[in-house]
């Protein structure tokens, strides 16, 4: 699920960004379309966390597994919410409504990368304590 989820990511950061490069800029401001391309951006550099990080980890524990969820939801909320507020006013979209999301998607993607912190912390110190007794 983890691998797929990078996977989708990956293919639909690669399909929006070409739509924004080439699409957007007749459509809606540049300010937005700067906007829409950090959504962009960001989608893919969690797609590509997310590819390494379901081969590394075994997912044997919450820690990681809370980690990799947040990511995902976190990538979701912030992303597709930059790109809703995109096109606000071309669909009609409150601003209200749009604007805490994006947000709170960044407080997911944070305290996934913040348990990934904390994970690899407590396994480096593990592996050095482990080290130290042979």
């Amino acid at each position: 699920m983890y691998i797929l989820s990078g996977s989708i990511y990956g293919l639909l950061s690669i399909i929006l960004g070409a739509f924004g490069a080439y699409a957007l800029k007749k459509i809606i401001s540049l300010e937005k379309v700067q906007s829409f391309e950090v959504g962009v951006r960001y989608m893919m550099y969690h797609a590509l966390a997310l590819l390494i990080l379901g081969y590394i980890l075994d997912f044997t524990n919450g820690i990681e597994k809370n980690a990799v969820r947040f990511i995902i939801i976190g990538t979701f909320l912030f992303s597709f919410s930059i790109y809703l507020l995109a096109f606000s006013e071309k669909i009609s979209i409150p601003t209200k409504i749009l604007g805490p999301i994006t947000p709170l998607g960044g407080l997911f993607m944070i305290s996934g990368w913040a348990l990934l912190v904390y994970y690899f912390s407590k396994f480096i110190s593990d592996f050095g304590t482990l080290c130290l007794l042979i």
